[in-house]
């Protein structure tokens, strides 16, 4: 006989552990008690020595589905002579640990329950159970227990009751257990707030107004989405019209798998993504089909997800076509999470409003990845991935917090051997996704009672995070962005030795000042040097080049050619502008007037479409690096020559060659195939060190799957970040590892 306690610690709670952890023991004849805390799950055990072995055994082999197991802590004890294996109340101490679950998309066997007509959950929308369902979205604090979450007002009916009590029941301890009789309701409004139906007379109404062509909103597991028939194309031109949108890519949510082959050409790499427990947005290529052209112009990509909670699952038994299901906000403003603020922000964009009174707490919107390499590759970091949590090498003496960028803010905490990143934020360009970020780092706050010691911030003085960090009177540490990028990719794979970075993206702050963003680094978590980057060019206007590609090239070329020669020249860009337009912008470069230099690669891809004739203006961040690589063509193997002068890379020569060669998909070809002998180049220069890709242009995946097959051809090690978003999203995780 033998007598031992278990402490399992990561995400064990709201995830089924205990009723798995009770079901074992049974099966084991073993004795004893299951708990939750503040940490994690205690676990005592009593029995026959070979079947403790075989408990833990399959304690660490097959946990439940949802469930992380970072620690597992055997103590052994006398022996207490249990007499039956007990799930007893949940313990709180003074050290919150535990980590938070993600939200996660319906099961299969809640979607049977919605579907069985002799079940007493049939066609009721907010069904979930241990294995699936919300979490992080409703929770207050931890322990992960009803009264901490939005569900405490609604007291369970008798049968919901039975299952929650139940140890064998998937439904055990279930906090959003529910149904029609005793839990949340649907309704449907007007955009007067009028409510019009509720429940499943709501959902067919609903469904109706879709296929009509109206523009509605529906409530999802994190915020509201903006919902239209994707195969509309007046509603779709209406959506982007009201909502001022008028190019950036919408989402579409589908039936299931099914429906997205029809629009889209799927890997099965890809295909086991979208169906996955977390079903994210999936970037995929698309293909003729009954979508609008209007989902999204000028590029052959869509993103795609499948129906994941159950009133989605409802609504498509009566919509006709897949939806555009995209973030219901303001620009610049975080997702909306209640139907009165709503009806206040979007009331002149959507015609109706879905809505249920389960509040959400913690907004949360949908992930955003795409497969590269046949992996999966995280771009937003959010539902069914976040929060999301790492294990470090060693305890930390110090509680350090870090306030990532400012476009696709993020803030990670770490304490203990804890580091936690928290789901996407977004844009900190207004005042109520300030207000957003601040809510959020109250929220992590008070889930671990954590007060910093530290406080890491970036160097732009300009950002609302390194404002806010001045204001709090903590210690606090500023690091550069680049250096961050590099750094969250090292912490991805806990790296400490020296690496090679190639550190790409649009926009960040230099030690120098200027903007920098096409930079390579050699360095470690503790030091960095800058060897190489490319040669600073003036962005004309400022913040208005970024939105007009046509200004960084005209730039460009100022710097290679004189004002009598730029405005002869036979290109998109110099026709994109009157003789009079040339002058003056040529006065404003020479005399540096609101035109800030920088070396970023992000504004050289925006030049690059420009000269090639494929944009002069962008509506959204990234849209020249999408267009770009959809002209790309795998057959063109010649390059254009980036000289590296000194420590700067050149772009005279390959400039010079663009303007001979006008033929846009060979333009972009040579271009992307030019950066990847630029990699290479420089890469074989420290035959030593391993490579890190990092930077939002790298999301390039055309791009990033050049460079690593070169790599790997050349047995170099290279590393770039999956599970830690590589655009700003991951730069409060590098801002952290630089202080472990």
């Amino acid at each position: 006989m033998r007598s031992i306690e278990v402490q399992v610690s990561g995400i064990v709670q709201g995830v089924g552990f205990r009723p798995f952890v009770y079901t074992l023991a049974l099966n084991e004849n073993l004795n004893g008690w299951v708990n939750n805390d503040d940490r994690g799950v205690n676990i005592a055990l009593e029995g026959q020595s070979k079947n403790i072995e075989n408990f833990l055994t399959q304690l660490k082999t097959s946990p439940p589905p949802l469930s992380k197991i970072d620690n597992i802590e055997i103590f052994e004890l006398d022996l207490k002579e249990y007499k039956t294996f007990e799930i007893i109340q949940s313990q709180t101490t003074s050290n919150k640990s535990t980590i938070i679950s993600p939200d996660m998309a319906v099961c299969d066997d809640c979607i049977d329950d919605i579907n069985d007509d002799k079940n007493f959950r049939f066609e009721y929308a907010l069904t979930n159970c241990t294995n699936c369902g919300p979490r992080y979205s409703i929770i207050e604090t931890v322990p992960y227990d009803r009264c901490n979450t939005s569900m405490s007002r609604f007291i369970m009916c008798d049968d919901c009751k039975e299952e929650y009590i139940n140890p064998l029941n998937r439904r055990y301890h279930a906090q959003p257990v529910s149904c029609e009789k005793c839990g949340p309701k649907i309704a449907l409004y007007d955009n007067g707030n009028n409510k019009l139906s509720e429940n499943a007379e709501a959902i067919k109404e609903l469904a109706n107004k879709i296929n009509q062509g109206y523009i509605v909103a529906l409530k999802g597991m994190g915020g509201f989405h903006i919902v239209c028939d994707a195969t509309n194309t007046k509603a779709i031109e209406e959506l982007r019209l009201r909502k001022n949108r008028p190019t950036k890519p919408f989402a579409v949510m589908f039936k299931d798998i099914e429906q997205v082959r029809e629009s889209a050409s799927l890997t099965l790499k890809e295909e086991e993504i979208i169906s996955s427990k977390e079903k994210p947005i999936t970037l995929v290529k698309s293909t003729n089909s009954n979508l609008s052209s209007l989902i999204a112009p000028n590029i052959d990509r869509i993103g795609c997800f499948i129906a994941y909670t159950p009133l989605h699952i409802l609504l498509f038994k009566y919509l006709n076509n897949p939806i555009v299901a995209t973030s219901a906000n303001l620009s610049n403003e975080p997702i909306v999470r209640f139907k009165d603020e709503l009806i206040e922000k979007l009331g002149n964009v959507v015609d109706f409003v879905c809505d249920f009174d389960r509040d959400i707490i913690n907004a949360c919107d949908d992930s955003v990845v795409q497969v590269i390499n046949d992996e999966l590759f995280i771009l937003r970091n959010a539902r069914g991935y976040a929060p999301t949590s790492f294990k470090l090498e060693k305890k930390l003496d110090k509680k350090i917090l870090a306030l990532g960028a400012n476009q696709k803010s993020t803030i990670a905490l770490a304490f203990e051997d804890n580091l936690i990143l928290s789901p996407h934020i977004g844009d900190l360009g207004s005042i109520t996704s300030v207000e957003y970020f601040t809510r959020t780092i109250e929220t992590f706050k008070r889930f671990y009672d954590f007060v910093p010691d530290l406080i890491v911030c970036d160097k732009h003085p300009s950002y609302e995070s390194t404002k806010w960090a001045k204001t709090q009177n903590i210690e606090l540490v500023q690091i550069q962005h680049h250096y961050s990028h590099m750094l969250s990719c090292m912490a991805e794979y806990n790296l400490k030795e020296k690496v090679l970075a190639f550190c790409f993206d649009g926009t960040g702050y230099g030690d120098d000042g200027n903007i920098w963003g096409g930079e390579v680094f050699i360095g470690n978590n503790n030091s960095y040097e800058r060897s190489n980057y490319f040669k600073y060019f003036k962005l004309l206007g400022g913040e208005k080049a970024v939105k007009e590609p046509k200004r960084v090239a005209l730039s460009i070329l100022f710097d290679i050619f004189s004002l009598e020669e730029v405005s002869n020249l036979d290109n998109p860009t110099v026709k994109a502008f009157s003789q009079s337009e040339i002058k003056l912008l040529h006065t404003v470069w020479k005399k540096g007037l609101n035109a800030p230099l920088t070396s970023s690669l992000g504004r050289i891809f925006d030049a690059i479409a420009s000269l090639s004739g494929i944009s002069q203006l962008q509506s959204y961040e990234g849209e020249t690096g999408l267009q770009i690589e959809m002209a790309y063509d795998k057959s063109i193997k010649e390059f254009y020559k980036f000289e590296i002068i000194d420590t700067e890379v050149d772009l005279t020569l390959c400039i010079k060659e663009i303007i001979e060669d006008k033929n846009k998909t060979i333009i972009c070809s040579k271009f992307i195939n030019g950066l990847v002998e630029l990699i290479v180049d420089i890469s074989q220069k420290y035959d030593d060190l391993a490579v890190v890709l990092t930077g939002g242009v790298f999301q390039n995946k055309i791009l990033l799957e050049l460079v690593t097959k070169r790599l790997e051809n050349l047995n170099k090690r290279y590393y770039y970040s999956k599970k830690i978003p590589l655009n700003d999203g991951g730069i409060s995780i590098g801002q952290i590892y630089s202080q472990v």
